[in-house]
């Protein structure tokens, strides 16, 4: 047991100092590879600690390996300016003064739900909040803001071409009144990337190749 406990001190101070020497991004938003030596090092940490017949020296090199690997990418990165791209990917530009860059969320295995979601995190309850927004390589979302922002909470009525049933009958917005808007704008359901509603009936409609646009909706319901 006492053997079990002087192990562990010893990769837990081999760890902490490895991730002291890695830099602050290692404890704040890290890189692709960053990520991915963190993981690896939690795994290699993991073996000798539990297993005393695997001799301890094993795991601190195994830790101290990653370490140099880390260095080494990060050198990379620092001297030869394009491998950043290749290393840790580029910031896509997922929404621009048209709207909605469709192709820029599919690249990144996205889709309309997730960038609104980012985007709620970030403290944007509408699409239209700000003028650009993007995906940092990190995977953060970072936004220019317009100077005055909706204030009220849009929900999704029609993400991707499919339509969400229970937004509609939250609004108070019924199926013939949608079908009507829709057929004015001569955008079937399917070719609608997105549109949204907030308490106000402001509506921000987006089709599939286009740039977006908003109306007003008369709603039964305000929130």
């Amino acid at each position: 047991m006492a053997l079990i406990f002087v192990r562990t001190a010893i990769i837990f101070i081999t760890l902490l100092a490895v991730m002291r020497l890695m830099g602050k991004s290692q404890i704040g938003e890290m890189q692709p590879f960053e990520f991915i030596i963190t993981l690896l090092i939690a795994e290699l940490a993991c073996i000798p600690m539990a297993d005393s017949t695997i001799p301890l020296l094993y795991g601190v090199v195994s830790i101290a390996a990653m370490f140099i690997l880390h260095q080494t990418v990060w050198l990379l990165d620092l001297w030869f300016r394009p491998m950043k791209a290749v290393i840790c990917g580029r910031p896509s530009l997922v929404i621009t003064r048209d709207g909605i860059d469709e192709y820029q969320l599919k690249k990144n295995n996205l889709d309309v739900s997730d960038l609104i979601e980012s985007m709620r995190a970030a403290g944007y309850f509408s699409l239209d909040d700000v003028y650009y927004g993007l995906y940092e390589a990190n995977g953060s979302f970072s936004a220019l803001e317009k100077e005055q922002k909706t204030c009220s909470l849009a929900v999704t009525l029609i993400d991707g071409g499919r339509l969400n049933a229970h937004n509609l009958a939250t609004c108070g917005i019924d199926r013939q009144q949608l079908d009507g808007f829709l057929k004015e704008q001569g955008a079937p359901l399917k070719k609608v990337l997105v549109m949204t509603v907030d308490g106000n009936g402001r509506v921000y409609f987006q089709k599939k190749g286009g740039r977006y646009k908003i109306f007003y909706l008369e709603a039964k319901n305000r929130w």
